[in-house]
């Protein structure tokens, strides 16, 4: 079937169009899983609870990239559906050097307070100078992971979501035999799996850049000369401000749960929660490439005016939706015990808790998928501000709030459960939203 954003979506379109782009972000998640399984079963605990206080710092910076490109893929096919096709290539040319300039005005200072930065996230002794060393190898790639993380955005956009598959794919065997060479072959630790990162990043930021300039190119999409206009960037930037928000909300959210299990059960609360992390983030990233999918035809027939095809998305959309939360929080409560045992096997007594705390924690994912969609909707819309609203709302009222409140009420299990509690409250949220701005969209 044609992967195009004009005509009508029913359920089977929708799931043969979403299918490229959830398969980059599953094959993405899975890299980043292995990569903590090297460090964690070859390098140590220590290494594994480094490299998860610090990762989510970097972050903070990295998903200037996902702003960018989730915000400019909705802006730029908003303007193909309006009919101008070079205004559009214009758009994306200025947002893709953007990316780059932004990334290298970041990259710097993130550099030079590399280790400021690890203490004041509650590292102590050595594992300081292990952030130290992750987090600095991995901020001399931010150029190419800012490029990774916008262009998976924009091949569906371009209509070539295949692409966006093969490049994650290429990019996930680089990193897994990186990782292998690096931290089994030459003995180089945490260092080799942030080198092993970096380089990966860079196959998969630099390849679209030749791609999307050359003649080979074939897709709806081509990086023309363009001057740098304040409107479109801004524009980009606020509608995108919302996965922005997400992402870093996401990010603040595991700083602060490091600190409060630092607080109540050391290192070893820190790595139970980076392995429900990494197994949670496999399941969210069939709704993270739902929404990459859905997201630029959104604002196609927005831009196009109509009307009927939106009702028809969003309909189609909370349908699949929900079935995949069903289906995902099943999967998850039976396989935590071997998803805590691959990762934490050697040890018994934090395989027991990993396997509790995932059990606890995944049962917020039969409503999740909705919840990020309801984001993903208005970003396709252009309307930033709600989208943003309701990511903010969600992880920095919702569930940081909690985060604090239910340990005190309810002992450990209490920081388990935040997240399920957020996600109840956020649904409630989201459905009033999309009843309120129901008339102004005619959806």
């Amino acid at each position: 079937m044609e992967i195009a954003l004009h005509g009508h979506f029913g359920f089977r379109r929708l799931i043969v169009s979403a299918v490229p782009s959830i398969m980059m972000m599953l094959v993405e998640s899975i890299y980043a899983v292995v990569d903590g399984l090297f460090v964690s079963n070859f390098v140590g605990t220590s290494a594994f609870a480094a490299l998860n206080i610090i990762w989510p710092a970097v972050m903070l910076v990295g998903a200037l990239g996902l702003m960018v490109g989730t915000g400019g893929s909705a802006l730029v096919s908003k303007t193909m559906g309006e009919g101008d096709r070079d205004r559009a290539e214009a758009i994306f040319s200025m947002l893709v050097r953007f990316t780059v300039i932004l990334s290298l005005v970041f990259m710097v200072p993130l550099l030079v307070f590399m280790e400021p930065l690890a203490r004041l996230l509650g590292a102590e002794g050595e594992t300081v100078r292990l952030c130290v060393i992750y987090g600095s190898i991995c901020a001399l790639g931010l150029p190419t992971y800012m490029l990774q993380l916008s262009f998976q955005s924009f091949y569906m956009t371009a209509e070539r979501p295949q692409l966006g598959t093969v490049m994650s794919i290429v990019g996930a065997i680089t990193n897994i035999v990186l990782d292998a060479v690096f931290i089994i072959g030459f003995k180089w630790g945490l260092a080799g799996a942030a080198a092993a990162t970096t380089l990966a990043s860079c196959v998969s930021g630099i390849f679209p850049l030749w791609y999307f300039s050359s003649r080979r190119n074939r897709s709806s999409l081509r990086l023309v000369r363009s001057g740098m206009e304040r409107k479109p960037i801004f524009q980009a930037c606020s509608n995108g401000l919302s996965e922005y928000v997400g992402n870093i909300s996401w990010n603040i959210l595991a700083i602060c749960y490091n600190l409060q299990l630092l607080r109540m059960m050391g290192e070893n609360g820190v790595a139970a929660y980076a392995v429900l992390l990494y197994y949670g983030y496999i399941f969210a990233s069939v709704f993270f490439g739902y929404n990459i999918a859905v997201t630029p035809v959104i604002g196609y027939n927005y831009g196009a005016g109509n009307k009927a095809e939106l009702k028809s998305l969003l309909r189609h959309s909370a349908i699949l939706l929900m079935a995949l939360g069903f289906l995902m929080t099943l999967v998850s409560e039976i396989s935590a015990g071997p998803a805590a045992r691959l990762f934490v096997g050697y040890d018994p007594e934090l395989s027991a808790l990993t396997k509790h705390a995932i059990r606890l924690y995944m049962l917020s994912f039969f409503i999740a998928g909705f919840n990020l969609f309801i984001s993903a909707w208005f970003t396709g819309l252009g309307n930033g501000k709600v989208s943003a609203l309701v990511s903010f709302v969600r992880n920095l009222v919702f569930e940081l709030g909690f985060v604090f409140l239910l340990p005190a009420l309810l002992g450990p299990n209490g920081i388990w459960l935040a997240v399920d509690a957020a996600d109840l409250c956020c649904l409630i949220l989201g459905v009033t939203l999309i009843l309120a701005y129901r008339e102004r969209y005619g959806y």
